[in-house]
């Protein structure tokens, strides 16, 4: 990298030092159930929209439920959603998905929504949702739940699930979250 790129990236006072491509946006996945409530549809397009606000990108399963009503919200405001689809046609996306990734690998995609993300936030969700958060624990990601599961084992503590039952609050410890682990902050 020549001297007059690097210079683009040196830190301001005041501000975070970015370790990992500072100018890419943060990317926070949305996981969740196909069949949901009215209550937590809504709480998944008003965390979509905050997404979108912030300049984030919103990463899902691409599908119907709590994937597409975040989709909704996000698109709405002018951001970009990633679909990773379980399927192998780009058209099965929903209609709110700016980036359809057909997969073709059903529910095994689900790694792959996790592993695109910086932070997950859980709305509601049934088993798939379950293996999505197990994989986010697993290698350390921030997870948000709103409404979804409590994992835990006797003899050990809790997962580290902050809850909330506020999207737009859930939407903020995501992004901190996210900001933290750029800057190796865990």
């Amino acid at each position: 990298m020549s001297r007059r790129a690097r210079s683009r990236y040196r830190r301001r006072p005041g501000t975070v030092k970015l370790t990992h491509y500072p100018h890419r946006p943060v990317r926070i996945a949305i996981i969740g159930e196909r069949q949901t409530t009215p209550e937590l549809e809504e709480a998944a397009e008003t965390i979509g929209r905050e997404i979108a606000r912030r300049g984030g990108v919103l990463i899902c399963g691409g599908m119907g439920g709590v994937m597409e009503a975040a989709s909704r919200g996000a698109a709405g405001a002018g951001g970009v959603v990633v679909g990773v689809i379980p399927t192998d046609s780009a058209a099965d996306a929903n209609p709110h998905v700016t980036i359809p990734l057909p997969t073709g690998l059903g529910e095994g995609r689900n790694i792959l929504v996790v592993r695109g993300a910086e932070a997950v936030i859980a709305v509601g969700g049934g088993y798939g949702t379950l293996s999505e958060l197990g994989h986010a624990l697993k290698i350390g990601l921030p997870v948000i739940g709103v409404e979804t599961w409590e994992v835990s084992r006797p003899g050990l503590p809790p997962a580290p699930i902050e809850q909330t039952r506020d999207a737009q609050q859930a939407v903020a410890w995501a992004w901190e979250g996210a900001l933290r682990r750029r800057t190796g902050r865990r």
